[in-house]
C-alpha cells in the first residue's frame, strides 16, 4: 500500500468568487419604483425576494424595457409579475466550472447564489 503526501486538488467554489448582493427589493414593488431603484443606484440588476425571504429571482434594466413608457400599468404592476430570471440559482458550495457552464447555457452574466433554504446569500458574475 502507497500513502500518498500530496496535497488533494482544491477546486475553486461558488462561495469563492460570489460577492455580497448590494440591492434587494420585494417582489411586492412595482415595475416603476424597481426602475427607479436601478436608476439612482447605476446598477444593472437588483436582487429579488419573496415574502418569505427566499431569492425569487434576478430583476435586470432589460427586464423592466418594456415598462420604460411609465404608464397607469407600471404603477400597478409588482415586480413578481414581470419574468425575470428564476431558480433553479447557484450554491456556494457548487463548484464554480459548473456555474460557469449553467450561466452560459442560460445566457445569463449574473446568478443568485441561496443557502439550501432558498435564501440569497450572493450573487456570481463572469
Amino acid at each position: 500500500m502507497t500513502i500518498s503526501l500530496e496535497r488533494p486538488a482544491t477546486i475553486t467554489t461558488v462561495g469563492d468568487l460570489m460577492k455580497h448582493p448590494e440591492l434587494q427589493i420585494g417582489d411586492d414593488v412595482t415595475a416603476d419604483t424597481a426602475m427607479d431603484i436601478l436608476h439612482s443606484s447605476g446598477a444593472d440588476h437588483v436582487l429579488v425576494r419573496a415574502d418569505d425571504g427566499r431569492c425569487a429571482g434576478l430583476l435586470t434594466r432589460l427586464h423592466l424595457a418594456p415598462f420604460q413608457a411609465r404608464s397607469w400599468y407600471t404603477e400597478r404592476t409588482p415586480v413578481r409579475d414581470i419574468a425575470l430570471d428564476r431558480a433553479p440559482f447557484a450554491t456556494a458550495d457548487m463548484p464554480a466550472s459548473d456555474a460557469l457552464a449553467a450561466m452560459r447555457a442560460r445566457g445569463l452574466d449574473t446568478w443568485p447564489v441561496v443557502d439550501h433554504d432558498g435564501h440569497a446569500v450572493g450573487l456570481l458574475d463572469f
